[in-house]
């Protein structure tokens, strides 16, 4: 099996998203890495002095693609427009297939505090086909225990996979096309093998810690690697506790036009999306608190 090698590794900017301090990594010099959009690195400390319910992503649209949040300190309570309201703690995943249209809000979860007071987490776009960008939204959370896991044989690795497939392991989430996410911890002295076709586009993302990439390359804190289309396997190794992410995806080769929270294929229609928000057809979020969620 031939070699997945790496194409760049980026390591990105800070940018604030309201009390978030952001590491943005994609899109990098305007350019995306389909189906991989956006890729944020978001941290957050809860403020005692402001009410938690306050904290966080305020309401805000979507449509054409899936917003993502990859949990891995803290938790974050999501409600939409299409009456969703749950919480996702470290170590789960929030989906959210925006279709037509919806707006959601990512607060803290009001028990924040007993889950250490700080919020860390991945928010990654992954684009959906043209084909499926009008469908009806869908929210799909997933938490650390309902997500297939792949422990190794030493275990120093366990991998989380929300949605895809690696070594047989099969995700939860449905996906419009082929896409494979996965939340790595690895301890000093771990190592794995990923496999995924060639013609995937994959990246690999270090929050904390530091990896030998097939036995060459290192990758360190807020580094993101992103693989040549030349090979389908590539070996990881930590040389300290780690924590990443690794997604791979089939391209969706179809123009792409995105401004602000909408992502469609023609200018015509961002134009389409902002008008349908502002008349309502997104529906209509008003957050309550505070709230049993599930």
């Amino acid at each position: 099996m031939s070699t997945k090698t790496i194409n760049k590794i980026i390591k990105g900017h800070p940018i604030n998203v309201g009390n978030i301090q952001v590491q943005e990594l994609l899109p990098n010099g305007g350019e995306f890495f389909s189906p991989f959009l956006v890729f944020h690195h978001g941290k957050a400390v809860a403020d005692k002095n402001i009410p938690v319910y306050q904290q966080g992503v305020g309401p805000h649209p979507h449509r054409g693609f899936s917003p993502v949040s990859f949990i891995y300190k803290g938790g974050v309570h999501h409600q939409d427009s299409r009456g969703n309201n749950h919480v996702v703690y470290a170590g789960g995943t929030q989906w959210t297939s925006a279709g037509m249209g919806i707006i959601h809000s990512e607060r803290m979860p009001d028990d924040i505090f007993e889950h250490g007071g700080e919020q860390e987490l991945l928010q990654v776009w992954v684009n959906t086909p043209a084909a499926n960008k009008m469908e009806q939204p869908k929210y799909y959370p997933a938490s650390a225990e309902e997500t297939p896991t792949v422990v190794t044989e030493d275990g120093l690795t366990r991998i989380r996979i929300p949605a895809g497939k690696i070594n047989d392991v099969k995700g939860i989430i449905p996906t419009f096309t082929d896409v494979t996410t996965a939340m790595g911890e690895m301890k000093n002295g771990g190592s794995f093998i990923f496999n995924f076709p060639s013609a995937h586009n994959t990246l690999l993302y270090v929050l904390s810690g530091e990896l030998t990439i097939n036995d060459k390359e290192v990758l360190t804190n807020k580094q993101l690697a992103l693989f040549n289309n030349d090979g389908e396997a590539f070996t990881i190794k930590a040389t300290a506790d780690t924590l990443f992410f690794v997604g791979s995806g089939e391209p969706i080769n179809e123009p792409i036009a995105s401004h602000g929270p909408f992502v469609m294929n023609t200018q015509t229609e961002i134009m389409e999306a902002f008008k349908d928000y502002q008349q309502g057809k997104m529906g209509v979020l008003i957050e309550a608190y505070p709230e049993t969620v599930e």
